[in-house]
């Protein structure tokens, strides 16, 4: 067993999960750090696959009452129809883009000039949005309207570039939309759930035939340093933007991304 690629899957497991759900691209992260440890065999983009779903567990994991009480009343409960609709809504738009593009996308975009591009670019946006858009008040996620979760559903499609990110483009979308930062990021974390399955899907139907016994153990690392380091930060994420606004994450992004094209230009 190559000790080395466990290693690798270890910290990969642990940026997928620590940048998945923060406003920072964590595909953007994954190109980065899967080029600087030299993680770039046909089997990594399996790898990507799994890790997702690690991350993508996490919330399943932590907002399971509220999944659970969602799927139980959704042919009864108006509560649990309008919750599920809004997120039909958003989940809708990204999925018709990332279905026709996506393979085009990874063979001409997935490099680490764009995602340095692009995380500058996401970094400034993001500052202009925090300075510009006015305090919103607190509303409950169950009753985000569906003129919001379109608003968040179109700028999804912005996150298929990589560096953009998902949470950002998402959580953006609904500050744009008249969303709190809380409510925007909780919507955020849910609509993850189907684009991410949807997305883990497509790929791992288009690289089956890369798998073999000897991944099993590389992927079950990273899949569970990407559950566990998903699980605390969405607990810490939720707290930071009760409290702060994205301003920091912006900084950051803009100062990572120019450092990206720095040593890889």
């Amino acid at each position: 067993m190559d000790f080395y690629l466990l290693w690798a899957a270890f910290l990969l497991g642990i940026i997928e999960g620590v940048t998945e759900f923060l406003p920072v691209s964590s595909t953007g992260h994954l190109i980065i750090g899967a080029e600087l440890l030299g993680f770039t065999d046909p089997s990594s983009k399996v790898f990507e696959i799994f890790i997702q779903l690690g991350a993508i567990f996490a919330v399943v994991v932590e907002y399971r009452k509220k999944i659970l009480v969602t799927f139980i009343g959704i042919q009864t409960d108006k509560v649990a129809q309008v919750f599920t609709k809004n997120l039909i809504i958003a989940f809708i738009p990204a999925a018709i883009l990332g279905f026709f593009f996506h393979s085009l996308i990874k063979l001409h975009l997935f490099n680490p000039i764009v995602v340095g591009i692009a995380l500058i670019v996401g970094g400034v946006l993001m500052i202009i949005i925090e300075k510009k858009l006015p305090n919103r008040p607190k509303v409950d996620v169950d009753k985000i309207s569906k003129k919001q979760a379109l608003i968040v559903g179109v700028a999804q499609c912005f996150s298929l570039i990589p560096g953009i990110s998902r949470a950002a483009s998402t959580i953006m979308g609904g500050l744009i939309g008249g969303l709190d930062r809380k409510t925007a990021t909780e919507f955020s974390f849910f609509l993850a759930i189907p684009i991410i399955f949807a997305a883990s899907i497509f790929d791992l139907s288009s690289n089956i035939d890369i798998l073999s016994k000897g991944d099993i153990p590389i992927f079950l690392v990273g899949f569970m340093t990407a559950f566990l380091s998903s699980y605390f930060i969405i607990k810490i994420f939720i707290w930071f933007v009760s409290n702060n606004t994205f301003v920091a994450f912006g900084w950051y992004r803009i100062i990572i991304g120019c450092l990206t094209i720095y040593y890889f230009l």
